[in-house]
């Protein structure tokens, strides 16, 4: 298939390269037209650099180029990006697979349902998402996978399946679609957390007791989308949970680490130098927990943290001294 994917950065080309290996023809917009530019030339990402594209990808600057003729537009931009960016796609009428992680600040969408939003649609028919615990890094070193997929129809869920499985890449299908991306949005939060308590030293016990208290905070609010609860405890929740709260791979964990170690949030960003989305989402999460009162209180922490100048030293303290109730997951 002829397959438009919005997106370069590490993830981007990631997924790119295994819709090329599948055998499909893939054209990669990146925004910056020297990113671009570099990326056709040499054919590796700057921050993958054992990988090489495949012939059968093209990288450009040209949004109309990218999107001339597809079959399928596959998107990894930032979530506080993809509004504007589908502003520009415009109406669609094939499959767009949503591979981003976020909640939008001050609408509180999911990101399905703001493309879904764009086309004037509830749930469009055209709107599906592929997420779960993995690592570009991982992708392309072919190391065994299991992602999820979803979709707000079976054939598009279906279409995810067929383009993405390679023998060492498993999708695994799940009708719950705002259950799939609530998991992998509010999950980059915890790991900001996780990375400031092992940032500050405090050792696996705190960790494990950030990793299960934030899983029972997604839990919660995501009773604000319907979600089933059982979604957040597979790949897409639990899963992706864990990678990201245990990895140095991970962004969100390095940012928090970074912090904790005494570099200011806009320091600790531009040294990872790429998108850290629990950033975003944070602010997201925060805004829907007071809109429906519900206590967030690792979210508003990381938030008082990232925002407000909250020392992370302090942040433990307070998690510390909240009222003890029973335990009900």
């Amino acid at each position: 298939m002829k397959i438009a994917y919005l997106g370069a950065g590490t993830w981007g080309f990631a997924l790119a390269w295994v819709l090329a290996n599948n055998g499909h023809t893939v054209t990669v917009w990146a925004r910056d037209e020297e990113n671009a530019r570099q990326l056709q030339k040499v054919r590796v990402h700057p921050k993958l650099k054992n990988t090489q594209a495949p012939d059968s990808i093209v990288f450009t600057s040209n949004l109309q180029e990218a999107l001339a003729g597809a079959e399928v537009i596959v998107e990894s931009v930032t979530s506080s990006g993809l509004r504007s960016v589908f502003q520009e796609v415009g109406p669609v009428s094939v499959p767009v697979i949503v591979t981003s992680k976020g909640i939008e600040q001050k609408t509180g969408l999911l990101l399905p349902e703001v493309i879904s939003s764009l086309q004037q649609e509830v749930e469009s028919p055209f709107v599906g998402v592929l997420s779960g615990p993995s690592h570009a890094e991982d992708i392309v070193a072919n190391m065994p996978t299991s992602v999820v997929s979803s979709a707000y129809s079976p054939e598009v869920m279906r279409l995810i399946q067929e383009l993405f499985s390679t023998p060492t890449f498993r999708i695994y299908p799940n009708s719950d679609i705002l259950g799939v991306c609530f998991g992998g949005a509010m999950k980059n939060i915890i790991a900001i957390a996780c990375g400031i308590s092992d940032g500050l030293g405090c050792g696996d016990n705190t960790k494990a007791a950030l990793m299960t208290r934030g899983l029972h905070e997604i839990r919660k609010l995501s009773t604000v989308k319907q979600c089933k609860p059982e979604t957040l405890y597979g790949l897409s929740g639990m899963g992706d949970l864990c990678v990201t709260c245990l990895s140095i791979l991970s962004r969100n964990y390095r940012f928090g680490k970074l912090v904790a170690e005494g570099f200011s949030p806009e320091g600790a960003r531009q040294k990872i130098g790429m998108a850290v989305e629990g950033i975003y989402t944070c602010v997201s999460a925060r805004e829907l927990g007071q809109k429906y009162k519900i206590p967030v209180p690792i979210t508003e922490v990381t938030y008082q943290i990232i925002y407000g100048g909250l020392d992370p030293r302090e942040a433990v303290r307070l998690l510390l001294q909240r009222a003890i109730k029973e335990e009900h997951l």
